[in-house]
């Protein structure tokens, strides 16, 4: 026992065995939370992937949707009277650029929508309504007579008229709007 004792050595070695066994008692518990974290962070991901991918979905289809109702808006403008038969035959041609313009591809390159349907209804006027009603087998209507002298003042029409005045005066519209939808 001659050597001298080194206190500062011993209380040393006592702190790093404590440590070594505190880090081995607690490992398992780190590892643990650690595989608990990753498993929770994966989930994240999956999650975010898939709302993206949902994101992306949603956009294309409101992209479509633009789309279809930009082409049936222009066709309407036009006067095309059986608009979802002129839509299947143009559809194809017309697309949505990179920068989200709406645009038609033709013989002609890339073009404003509005002009690609234009020529489109001038090259195919069976979309456009019959310009003479009627045709072979057509029979001949009467037209209504006014009654009553017909001459409606409109600025007479109220709501404290009597029911036979009021019949007169609907009467009278019905025998306009019919006349002018011939």
């Amino acid at each position: 026992m001659d050597e001298p004792i080194n206190v500062q050595t011993i209380v040393q070695q006592a702190i790093d065995e404590y440590m070594r066994k505190d880090s081995a008692r607690r490992e398992p518990a780190y590892k643990t939370e650690l595989q608990e974290e990753r498993r929770r962070r994966e989930q994240l991901e999956k999650r975010m992937n898939e709302l993206v991918e949902e994101n992306k979905r949603s956009r294309a289809m409101a992209d479509e949707a633009q789309r279809n109702n930009t082409i049936r808006t222009e066709l309407q403008k036009l006067g095309v009277m059986k608009v979802d038969l002129a839509y299947k035959a143009v559809q194809d041609g017309v697309v949505r650029t990179d920068d989200g313009r709406v645009v038609a591809r033709g013989d002609n390159g890339e073009q404003p929508v509005a002009e690609y349907l234009a020529s489109f209804v001038q090259e195919n006027p069976e979309f456009l309504p019959a310009r003479i009603a009627g045709g072979t087998g057509m029979t001949g209507t009467q037209k209504a007579a006014p009654q009553n002298g017909g001459a409606i003042d409109l600025d007479k029409i109220s709501p404290s008229m009597s029911k036979e005045e009021l019949e007169r005066v609907r009467q009278e519209i019905l025998r306009v709007a019919t006349q002018t939808l011939r």
